[in-house]
């Protein structure tokens, strides 16, 4: 599915936008003015569906939080930088996100219902928020946007790990970012080794970056609740991986270690076609 940028309302209507840089102040009276989101949600007949991975946070309190941890994590203030927000459905993220001091949003969404809503939402903010058309898996969001960037997402559980795989192999794009997880998968973010949660997923990101659990949210901060409590992780690009490596060679070899866990380590990097012995005792392991 190819992206589309969807053209901004008040710029169809007049030809031109508004200053995109009016004061924070003026743009937090505007976001009171805005429909109540349940609102929103009824009107463009926005319920989550449950293919797409969505469950919407609707507590602006809640999403406040979320966008305060990312503008206050340890890359700095959003400043110039620009903000990448992940299906954000009818926009409660979004809204947080746009009473911060973020010059400029982009938001990429492939549910048309959603991009209607938000389309409304464009219009009280031109200048500042724009609107991909877009399948989250097939874009590289470096690519059509300017550095710096940080991404900032609510992400839809059944995709979340493997975008995080995805922006791994371009890390270096990123300043931060600041994403919503099931706990069980931030915990193995953040796992340290010999932990029972340890494994591939978190070799291969604590490689490249610096994983921590900024807090937790309980089933009924989302409509619909899920059935797990759920975790916002911040994520910070190392300026250089842990360890000289190859990502696909790395990856290959944490497959064949971490796949069947009931195996000798030993037996486990045979499945590769080559003679464990040497790795094992170049990694200071012990054969037996």
């Amino acid at each position: 599915m190819a992206s589309k940028t969807l053209p901004h309302p008040e710029r169809e209507r007049s030809g031109q936008s508004k200053d995109a840089k009016a004061p924070i102040h003026s743009q937090q009276k505007e976001l009171r003015s805005l429909p109540p989101l349940r609102e929103v949600i009824a009107r463009h007949g926005l319920t989550a569906k449950k293919s797409l991975g969505q469950n919407f946070i609707l507590d602006l309190n809640v999403t406040r939080r979320i966008a305060r941890a990312a503008a206050n994590d340890e890359s700095g203030p959003f400043g110039d930088a620009t903000i990448i927000e992940i299906g954000p459905g009818p926009g409660g993220l979004t809204r947080a996100l746009l009473e911060t001091d973020a010059r400029r949003i982009v938001a990429i969404e492939r549910d048309r219902r959603a991009l209607a809503a938000l389309q409304e939402l464009a219009a009280v903010y031109p200048g500042r928020l724009e609107l991909v058309e877009g399948d989250a898996l097939a874009l590289d969001p470096a690519a059509f946007t300017n550095a710096p960037r940080k991404i900032v997402a609510n992400l839809p559980y059944n995709i979340a790990t493997a975008l995080l795989l995805r922006w791994l192999d371009n890390m270096g794009a990123y300043e931060s970012l600041t994403l919503m997880f099931q706990r069980e998968v931030a915990e193995r973010l953040v796992a340290t080794p010999r932990s029972p949660a340890y494994g591939r997923l978190s070799v291969i990101v604590q490689w490249l970056a610096e994983p921590k659990i900024l807090f937790d949210l309980p089933p009924r901060a989302f409509v619909p609740p899920p059935k797990v409590t759920s975790s916002v992780v911040s994520l910070v690009p190392r300026p250089m991986p842990l360890m000289p490596a190859n990502k696909a060679a790395l990856e290959r070899v944490t497959a064949a270690a971490f796949g069947q866990r009931r195996k000798m380590l030993r037996a486990s990097l045979r499945t590769l076609g080559i003679a464990p012995e040497p790795l094992l005792e170049a990694a200071g392991v012990k054969p037996t």
